[in-house]
């Protein structure tokens, strides 16, 4: 029996009894030699050596197996691998490289059944037994975890990360008490001198998270005890800290909590948590942050204090703003805003926006800002100051107020204020971006693209300018525009996917939503699918830190990094990517014919002669793509060369579905889309969209009782939506036209359904669904949305009644007011009136009531380019006429518009040569 270490450090047995001893230990220490050091030939040289001499030796074959599955052999390495197996089941080292195999192809559970076989071989093989430990963290096998972790600690108890293992094991286990005896169990152990000066990190880390513990389990004075009479031991000082005034604010000692925090401000003046638990402290903090007029002067005059010590903090001046009101907010925010004026900072409006949840706070932010304006414009100062503001002040008093009437829909307004900036100094790049976001929020995405490229132009070495003007090129649908700007910034070689290497997870939504516009489903599923990978990944990623941060001690980071990946699909991105391959997959689902024969249909309009011609063009384009790929693959593989350890880097794979054709050919479409449904559901229930989707796909399927449990929770979420009730009305619409049930299934299900329809909310009190739909239209009748859902459930319901469904769409002008006297109304966003006018022009297919509907949206929104208003890029040529196929987001082959072509990817400068800095 011999001893051999692999290249992740764990020991593997080899049985070797028909072996001479000296042939053994040569040939099998070259094979692990080679395999630590990565020289994976001479491995191969080695193993067929033995296998010369002995050609059925389990073991060898099996390491083989795992050599070659290191050199991307995987077919063969599994082959070997099985063979070894085969040869040799009752040798737990088959069943642990087969384990190996696995846990490289990420088949976690597969991994699983082979250690466990190895172990019902091996009982007591510590390396195993720590492998095994790493998946069922990694699987959340919970129950298994502690197991093993209690299994290695019973055969190596001197070992410290058995001891943290075990304990890490329970508390993950939801039993933090058990953890903390399994601490103190591991701290009788030591000596009274423990640590050593190069170990005295990771003990106080271990203290810390000891520390943690306790405080989970709420026995805060024990923790207190213990953190004080550990402090010594405790290297991490800022930490023992924020440790220290937690428990103390916990357990009710406020006075003493008072000074650690006072303490800590003078640490980090800026920061905003300290602030917040010396409210605390003090009896003045409020987790929906309204307060009473005196608790608000208390605050105000805590925060005077503290201005006074750290007149540098941007945090002390900033907080009273939230809980100040009237006069005293007013002098406030005027102090805080001069300061940033006179510097020049673009970011000030973003420090401010929360503050544009109080109406009240808005007017008087308002009349400060033209206050403001109006002196510095006049006089070159401040309102009641004689110090003379550089003239930069007043560009960025009206760079503020643009901003100020963007974020308030007054575009007008806002565009005459950021031009008057532009026009004082044309050199600041902020306002051309801010520029274009204004003109993005009013409409116009194919100008504010233009103008985001203009800005780009300015400063071709600034990384998020570029970015920025990427995102306006997709939201124009300027696709492969904006692909050619992006590359820009990346490494040379393979550039797209180099942006899938770099996890550009903004970059592939948005352009997998243009992709969507633009009815391209191959290559929208290609970006969403991309973005659901890279989370993935991240989920694999974790795999590595299971064993490290055991052995550093960093435990507090470790479960903090756990419970982040327990809820990491539950973020926007990730929400964003399945939502978008679930429309995808539904969208491809109800017209497949469409979309399949597509180009079919249009070759068979071609006389034969234009046939023959257009299939050859077609089979050269295909073997030039082919050819050049290979070529690329082959340069790329040629430039990447040798490194010094001899070692031949591979080369990334041509990607063989580079327009995601490959991924519109799944038999079932419903069942690729329920997968990522699933996902939604587990991570993100409390998101309405998620159970819209839920009920449009399960109706799709014909799962009644998920479409209704679907219908359920959207009444449970947000009743009085739009959507739940298109749902609500559009189920038994369909439950009514039903036949009559015949199975006992079918009556189970029918009986189920008629029991639960009369307390539903929405079809309470009512005889019809017609009367439930007139209830809810009266209920929210001056809400554009609410009566276009309203009038759509009507026609659905009665279609002889179109026209008194269209009327009801129509009369939203008059029932509420859809703009205010300077702009559109917060209330009436410019997306909703573009899908009423798709409603119009797709469910009711009446183009001329889209076309009254598209007037008067071009009369209220003068900027949109969808609805080709007065003063939107989309009036510079004539117009067809033609709204139906226009693209939701108004790109430029839409409107047929020429804004101006400052697309050069290599900027152009030259228009700056003659301004002058006022």
């Amino acid at each position: 029996m011999y001893n051999f270490v692999l290249a992740d450090g764990a020991v593997r047995w080899f049985f070797c009894f028909n072996f001479p001893f000296w042939f053994n230990l040569l040939l099998h220490g070259v094979l692990q030699k080679s395999y630590e050091t990565k020289q994976y030939k001479k491995g191969l040289k080695a193993a067929d050596a033995i296998l010369k001499k002995f050609p059925d030796h389990g073991e060898t074959l099996s390491m083989k197996g795992l050599t070659l599955n290191c050199m991307d052999r995987k077919t063969e390495a599994y082959e070997l691998v099985r063979r070894g197996l085969k040869n040799d089941l009752k040798s737990h080292v088959c069943w642990h490289v087969y384990g190996l195999l696995y846990r490289s192809d990420r088949e976690y559970r597969e991994a699983i059944k082979c250690y466990r076989n190895a172990l019902r071989i091996d009982p007591d093989n510590i390396e195993i037994l720590r492998d095994l430990s790493l998946l069922q963290a990694q699987m959340r096998d919970l129950a298994g975890f502690v197991e093993t972790r209690q299994q290695l600690l019973s055969l190596k108890p001197n070992h410290r990360m058995n001891w943290i293992g075990f304990s890490v094991a329970h508390h993950l286990n939801l039993n933090p008490s058990k953890a903390v005896e399994i601490l103190e169990a591991y701290e009788g152990t030591l000596e009274d001198d423990y640590p050593p000066d190069n170990e005295r990190y990771e003990h106080g880390e271990m203290l810390l998270y000891k520390v943690s513990l306790l405080e989970e389990c709420g026995f805060y004075d024990r923790a207190l005890d213990e953190l004080r009479k550990k402090e010594a031991k405790i290297v991490d000082k800022l930490a023992y800290r924020e440790q220290l005034v937690s428990l103390l604010v916990k357990a009710g000692q406020l006075e003493e909590a008072e000074k650690i925090y006072r303490a800590l401000l003078a640490m980090n003046p800026d920061n905003y948590r300290y602030y917040e638990g010396l409210q605390k402290c003090v009896g003045l903090y409020s987790e929906s942050g309204e307060y009473s007029p005196d608790e608000a002067d208390r605050l105000n005059n805590l925060y005077k204090s503290l201005k006074v010590q750290y007149s540098w903090s941007s945090a002390v001046k900033r907080i009273p703003l939230d809980f100040l009101n009237g006069e005293m907010f007013r002098e406030a925010a005027d102090s805080y805003i001069r300061p940033f004026l006179t510097k020049g900072v673009p970011s000030l409006f973003s420090d401010l926006r929360p503050l544009y949840n109080c109406p009240e706070k808005v007017k008087i932010l308002e009349k400060l800002f033209l206050e403001l304006e109006a002196s510095v414009g006049t006089t070159g100062r401040f309102p009641g100051s004689a110090q003379k503001e550089p003239p930069s002040t007043f560009m960025w008093t009206l760079f503020l107020l643009a901003q100020h009437y963007d974020r308030q829909g007054q575009y007008d307004i806002a565009l005459a204020k950021i031009d008057q900036a532009i026009a004082h100094t044309p050199t600041v790049i902020d306002l051309y971006t801010v520029k274009g976001r204004i003109l993005k929020h009013a409409g116009d995405l194919a100008a504010a693209a233009a103008l985001a490229d203009e800005a780009r132009s300015m400063d071709l070495a600034d990384r998020f300018i570029n970015s920025e003007c990427v995102k306006r090129m997709l939201q124009a649908d300027q696709v492969g525009l904006a692909e050619k700007t992006a590359v820009l910034f990346t490494k040379d070689g393979d550039q797209h996917n180099n942006l899938y290497d770099m996890q550009c997870m903004w970059y592939e939504l948005a352009s997998g939503e243009s992709y969507f516009r633009k009815n391209d489903l191959g290559r929208a599923l290609k970006k969403f699918l991309a973005v659901e990978k890279h989370y993935a990944d991240m989920t694999e990623d974790q795999f590595d830190f299971h064993s490290y941060c055991l052995r550093k001690m960093t435990l507090r980071s470790y479960v903090e990094m756990l419970r982040f990946q327990d809820r990491l699909h539950s973020h926007s991105y990730f929400h964003k990517a399945a939502v978008g391959a679930i429309r995808c997959y539904m969208k491809l689902y109800d017209s497949p014919a469409k979309l399949v024969n597509e180009d079919q249909d249009e070759m068979s309009k071609l006389p034969p002669s234009q046939k023959k011609k257009l299939k050859q063009k077609q089979r050269k384009a295909e073997a030039r793509a082919k050819r050049e790929a290979e070529e690329k693959n082959e340069d790329e593989s040629s430039v990447a060369g040798v490194s010094k350890n001899t070692k031949r880097q591979h080369a990334k794979p041509v990607d063989p579905d580079p327009h995601g054709e490959k991924l519109l050919q799944v038999e079932d479409l419903l069942a690729e889309a329920t997968k990522y449904l699933k996902l939604l559901q587990k991570n993100s229930s409390a998101s309405v969209e998620t159970h819209v989707l839920s009920f449009e796909l399960n109706m799709r399927k014909h799962k009644i009782l998920l479409a209704f449990q679907a219908v359920k929770q959207l009444l449970k979420l947000d009743p009085d939506s739009p959507d739940t009730h298109r749902c609500l009305i559009l189920f038994f619409h369909k439950f009514d036209g039903f036949s009559s049930p015949v199975t006992d299934s079918e009556k189970l299900i029918w009986s189920v359904l008629e029991a639960e329809r009369p307390t539903l909310r929405g079809l309470q009190n009512t005889s019809s669904l017609v009367e439930a739909n007139k209830f809810f239209l009266d209920a929210h009748k001056d809400s554009l949305m609410h009566r276009a859902v309203a009038a759509e459930m009507l026609f659905v319901l009665d279609p002889e009644r179109k026209l008194e469904a269209i009327k009801l769409v129509e009369e939203s002008f008059m029932c509420g007011p859809i703009s205010s006297p300077n702009g559109p109304s917060v209330g009436w966003k410019l997306k909703d009136c573009i899908a009423v006018h798709q409603l119009l022009g797709t469910v009711f297919a009446d183009p001329d009531a889209a076309s009254r509907w598209s007037t008067r949206c071009a009369d209220h929104f003068p900027y949109s380019t969808y609805f080709r208003g007065v003063c939107s890029s989309a009036v510079v040529k004539p117009v067809d006429g033609n709204l139906n196929n226009a693209p939701e987001n108004g790109g430029m082959e839409h409107c047929g518009a020429s804004v101006r072509d400052s697309h050069s990817l290599n900027g152009n400068i030259s228009s700056l040569k003659a301004l002058n800095i006022q």
